[in-house]
Order: structure tokens, then sequence, then C-alpha cells
């Protein structure tokens, strides 16, 4: 291991090295006026390297070299068809190290799935390259698999074999299934505390986990760990600063990834994944910034932190990043039961009203020019619903859909960062799912930190109005620390919302059951994040009924 003082030399000078290979892009994209993908894309080598072919390609390393587990990050797997799902790793035999401690070269990768924890059934196995320019991390979409079936896989690089992971795939396109069991998460800060919630879903017997964004924080992280207070380790220093570059974003993962009980989690479910705004940097706005910098030099960091997050997901090719852009919103379905239209709500939308925050609704926040899907998504959301032959259509998203009132007056304000400061475009989105004949909507919610249910309104100015749907949101995983179970503003919320018929403000995370006739949400929570250990419980519990939407409590 090399000595502390020369890897933090080293550190050092990757940190300078990438900042300026971060302002000297950001320069080119300005002088060249390219705010378009494909001229980010052309500018951004630094960010978006391939792999080379031929004579190009980087040098292979026999994996009999690795001198440590390489499988420090553990394994994954996530969006499942009837007859695939991707599986997921990332070598790094140190993790915390620029290039997780393996040189700039390719490492042959063995991948096996089977039916069985003993591989004595082994349905699937082939070869797979982890390649530098993605920080060795692996992809491998195994195919032929059977419809609505449990699967077990695992790597071999080299002499060292991968944790079990567990995973499921999807039922047939027309199959008439009589229930899905689905965890929903968000928000995990690791400074904020421990993982907790995770160690109790991975023991769940679910079909998939969908992650609604917030799965990083740009935010620095002190030796300690932040509120996990650490006793037994000592962080490195480069976790104490925001992440602006790719370097930054991707040791930021692996300080995430190495979390026992998100590893746990990992391995026992497909996770169904898209990101909110944390994953790159607070509330941004497409090519806006938080702190307003210029657009070209945002779009660069944008890019790196994009890369890192693909890098770091069970996510299929088409998702892969083209620079500064990436195609998250996607489309799974699961039999005749349900229909997720997966959406992003962060890449395309535009700037928030009145400069972001809590304000007054007003013309700008109305302006039917305001997208928060942007254009394309939204043609595409809703004309997936008017093909769609599911029972229940599922929307996983990131903000509060539903509006929000601060306070119970006429002096109320609203979130300018979610739906509420985009009204036209959810009259849009809701119109369009009345139009589709839409019967059974649930939407799915992160972001906020505390869990909410909602009855959707077709007129929220009007609480008499019809109920269209019902919005789920899911508390974090750790964003907040131990949270209250009566946060400060529960009577003025509650009050002020007629249509909201739950508020809690603990950690955990939800569990919702589909069937043939109800969905059920389980608002599952834990008493504390800041200390380990914590047990689970389920707060309370609500049904919605298939052709009749309203949430009920049980």
């Amino acid at each position: 291991m090399p000595h502390a003082s020369l890897r933090h030399d080293r550190q050092n000078s990757t940190d300078r090295q990438g900042r300026q290979e971060l302002l000297a892009a950001a320069a080119h994209l300005g002088r060249r006026r390219f705010l378009t993908v494909t001229g980010a894309a052309a500018a951004l080598a630094f960010a978006t390297n391939l792999p080379g072919t031929g004579a190009a390609q980087a040098a292979e390393l026999d994996g009999k070299r690795i001198g440590a587990d390489p499988f420090t990050l553990g394994v994954g797997s996530g969006d499942p068809l009837p007859g695939s799902v991707v599986l997921w790793t990332r070598l790094a035999p140190e993790p915390y190290e620029v290039g997780g401690g393996l040189p700039r070269e390719r490492v042959a990768v063995r991948w096996e799935v089977a039916h069985d924890e003993r591989f004595s059934r082994v349905v699937r196995r082939g070869w797979a390259t982890a390649h530098p320019e993605f920080n060795h991390s692996l992809h491998v979409e195994a195919v032929g698999l059977s419809p609505d079936r449990v699967y077990y896989f695992r790597f071999r690089a080299g002499d060292w074999i991968s944790p079990l992971g567990r995973t499921r795939t999807a039922p047939a396109q027309h199959a008439r299934i009589s229930e899905l069991r689905l965890g929903v998460v968000s928000c995990q800060a690791y400074q904020d505390g421990y993982f907790t919630a995770y160690e109790h879903l991975a023991e769940e017997d679910l079909d998939a986990v969908f992650h609604l964004g917030d799965y990083m924080y740009e935010y620095a992280v002190d030796a300690a760990g932040g509120a996990r207070k650490y006793t037994d380790r000592v962080l490195p220093a480069h976790y104490n600063h925001e992440t602006v570059t790719l370097d930054d974003y991707r040791l930021r993962y692996a300080l995430y990834k190495t979390d026992p009980d998100l590893i746990a989690a990992h391995a026992a479910h497909p996770f169904i994944v898209t990101w909110d705004d944390h994953e790159a940097e607070n509330n941004y706005a497409n090519a806006t910034s938080e702190n307003n910098l210029p657009p070209a030099e945002f779009l660069v960091r944008r890019a790196a932190a994009y890369r890192a997050y693909w890098e770091n997901q069970p996510l299929r090719g088409p998702q892969r990043p083209n620079g500064p852009d990436m195609r998250l919103y996607r489309r799974l379905q699961f039999g005749r039961l349900a229909q997720f239209d997966i959406l992003d709500t962060r890449q395309y939308r535009s700037d928030q009203a009145y400069g972001d925050g809590w304000h007054a609704p007003g013309p700008e926040s109305a302006d039917p020019a305001r997208t928060i899907t942007g254009a394309a998504q939204e043609r595409w959301l809703i004309d997936g619903w008017r093909g769609s032959q599911a029972l229940w259509n599922v929307l996983p998203q990131q903000v509060a859909l539903s509006q929000r009132r601060s306070v119970p007056t006429d002096a109320y304000k609203l979130s300018m960062d979610a739906w509420d400061g985009y009204s036209a475009s959810r009259e849009r989105v809701l119109a369009g799912a009345e139009s589709a004949g839409v019967d059974n909507l649930v939407v799915l919610t992160g972001d906020v930190h505390v869990s909410f249910g909602f009855d959707i309104k077709r007129d929220f100015d009007r609480p008499d109005s019809r109920t269209t749907g019902v919005e789920l949101v899911t508390t974090s995983i750790s964003s907040g620390k131990n949270g209250a179970e009566k946060p400060a503003n529960w009577d003025a919320y509650m009050a002020a919302n007629p249509h909201m018929k739950f508020y809690n403000g603990r950690r955990g995370y939800l569990r919702l059951t589909l069937d043939q006739q109800k969905a059920r949400a389980d608002f599952r929570t834990v008493p504390a994040v800041t200390t380990p250990g914590a047990p689970i419980s389920t707060a309370a519990s609500f049904i919605t009924e298939a052709g009749k939407p309203g949430l009920k409590r049980v």
C-alpha cells in the first residue's frame, strides 16, 4: 500500500488535473458556443472517452495479477425484462483510490447465471470486459432467461469470485399475474446517517426496487462520515469537498457502494433507477446550475456526473450517456398488471420560477411554455398511456406532483422545484392521462425526505373535484438525519391540503403491492439513522381500489 503522504500528493495532483481539464473543456465549449448535446460530447473528451478497438484498445490485465478482492462494491442487477436482466459490478480492490486500485488496463471477467444458489444448474454464462474507460464497471445484459423467475448470479475475475446476487426477470408481456411486490426508495445522504433501512429492505420478499433519485450527494463528507461519527476508521481527505470532476463523482460512488446495507439490498433485488438533482448538483435545471455557472461550464460537470452515474448503476446500453445527455426515461411492463413509465424531471426542465424556493404561485410559475419533463418526454409519456393495456399505470419520478400549500391561508406558498412550480406541465400530464383512459394512476415520488400519501385531484384548488389517482411519496433512506414522526409543519400541512392523507417524517422506505383488486402502500420507518441497527416498523398502510382511486387507511 502506498505511503499516506504519497497517496495524498497523488490525489492532489489528480484533483488539480481534473479541474484543469474541466475548465479547458468549458472554455472550448464557450468559444464554440456548443450548447448542444453533439457539440458538448465532441468537446468533453476527458469525461466521455470510450474503449478503443484493435491496436487502440487498452492492454489486457491478467486477472490473476489482481492481488486483493476486486468486488468490494458488491454486485447488483436491474431493469428486468421477461427474458433478460442487467448484471452489474465494478472492479475496485482499492475503492477509495482513483482508478479503484487497478491500472488502466482491461480485465476479462467471467459471469454466470443459475437457478440455484450453489450454481449446480447454470443456465447462462459468458465473458465480459471491464474497461478502464468505464472505471472497470460491467453492465452484462444476460438474455435467454425465462420470464418471472428468480435467478442467482456471480462474477469471477482471476481467482476472485464475487458475492452472490439474486435477481428476478419480469413476467411475460401479456401474462395475467396475480401480484407484484415492490420496494420504493430515495435520498441517501451518506453523511446524514446509516443506511439501516436497506438492511431491512434486503430481507423483504420483493420483485424489484425502484430508486427515485438522490442516490449520491455532491456535498463534502468529513473524515468521520458526518453524522455516522466513525471511531473505527478515517475517511480519506478527498471526500471532504464537493464533487465536481469525473474522478470526484467516481470516488463518491465508491464511498456509498462500500456501505454493507446498500450492498445487501443490491445483491437481494433488481433495482430500477432514476436520478434527481444531487447526482449532479442541488436543484439544477437542464443546463442551469444552482450557482449560476455559465451553461457551458456546468454541462461539463453534468457530463462527468452522468458518466459516473451510468458506470455505477445496473443500466442498459441505451442509457449510456453521450457527453452531458443521457436518455434515462424509459418504460417497463410487468405482464398485464402494471406498466411503469420512469421519468426524468431534472434534465429537460425549465428553470425554476421566481428564482426557486417557496413562493406564491403567479404568472411565471403558471406560464404554459414552462415544462418539467421537456416536450419530447411529455409526448412519450402520454403516447405510452394511450397504448397501455395494463391495469395499473405507475409513474416513478422525482418531485411532488400533488399540490402542497405551506399554510391553510390565502398567503400560502408552493415549492417552485416541484410540479407546483410547473402547473401547466402538470395540467397537460393529468389531462393526457384522462384522455388516454388511465383509470388507475399511481405516482411514486421521492425528494422530500418524508412520507406522504396524496389523492391526486383533477383540480387541486377545488377539494371536491374528482380524484384521478394517488401519489405515494417515499421518505429518505438517511437524508435529513433521524427526522420526526410529526415534523414541525405537520398541522399546517394537513390543514392546508385536504387531499394529503398521510404525513410522516421518519426515515425508511415504501413497500408497494399491486394486485387485481387494489394497490397497497406500507410506509416502513426506522426510529433513527445516526446510530446503526434500528428496527423497522410499519407507520401506516393504505389501499386504493382498482377503478376507485383514492387512499383508504387500513
